[in-house]
């Protein structure tokens, strides 16, 4: 597989409410709102299989793990942008 094709888990994850939006960007940053707050988490990403570390640009940080198409996000349960349905299999052949 091509090196120049983004990770599968590149894109915009919401709350159900909409409330949390977080984008992981294909250069290895994400960006997280909180309501109308932009930008109110920035920093880094790495991804290991389905579990994702996060580095916050002030120095703390997070993990996550993408099962069945959802993000778990510490305390968070995120879902892609426009998805009524879990995504199907996101893991990288």
């Amino acid at each position: 597989m091509s090196n120049d094709l983004p990770h599968p888990f590149v894109g915009l994850w919401v709350t159900a409410d909409g409330f949390i939006r977080q984008e992981l960007r294909p250069d290895g940053r994400y960006d997280e709102a909180r309501g109308s707050r932009r930008s109110a988490y920035t920093g880094r990403y790495t991804v290991t299989g389905s579990h994702i570390d996060y580095l916050d640009d002030i120095g703390f940080t997070a993990t996550g793990d993408v099962r069945d198409g959802v993000l778990y996000h510490e305390h968070l349960v995120l879902h892609r942008q426009g998805d009524a349905s879990p995504a199907p299999n996101t893991r990288r052949a």
